[in-house]
């Protein structure tokens, strides 16, 4: 079987994708935005946090639902961009599924993004809030940006060596 990249290709890409995993946990965890209410009341959020409210307070579809498409799926795509470029080629026509699945859902992955972008919109048209974006944000942004890019990048030349 022939392989995906040649030799030096491959290190920058495992590079990238070893960069883009630790972006992505670190995104989850760093604080996203500051909801300041009233001046008065201050609730710091990151990713992590709001899918832990989600749960406490009995939202369990929207759990479910940013959960699997910002934490649990991106996750599985990583670990299966790593096992492709790690043995340098996509050793079954499962694989190629799994990865051609996970590219059409990767505009998914930033659906908290879009959660987030709604709702400074909204608290914006609000004169009772304000709300501080934190550096959270961007570095999840970017991760998400990476994975797809690397999906990408994984589809294509997959398909120039099935053409080949």
């Amino acid at each position: 079987m022939k392989t995906l990249f040649p030799s030096t290709q491959l290190k920058i890409w495992l590079l990238i994708l070893s960069i883009t995993f630790v972006l992505f946990l670190i995104g989850l965890f760093l604080p996203m935005m500051t909801l300041t209410k009233l001046l008065l009341f201050k609730d710091t959020i990151s990713i992590f946090s709001g899918i832990v409210t989600l749960l406490n307070q009995g939202h369990y579809l929207l759990f479910i639902l940013i959960a699997c498409f910002s934490v649990f799926l991106p996750i599985l795509k990583l670990f299966l961009l790593f096992q492709i470029l790690f043995h340098n080629q996509i050793q079954t026509m499962q694989q190629k599924k799994l990865l051609q699945l996970m590219h059409d859902y990767g505009r998914w992955g930033m659906l908290d993004v879009f959660v987030v972008a709604l709702l400074i919109v909204t608290v914006k048209l609000e004169a009772i809030a304000s709300i501080q974006i934190h550096s959270g944000l961007y570095i999840f942004g970017l991760a998400v940006l990476l994975i797809m890019l690397l999906t990408h990048k994984i589809n294509k030349q997959f398909e120039e060596l099935k053409m080949s």
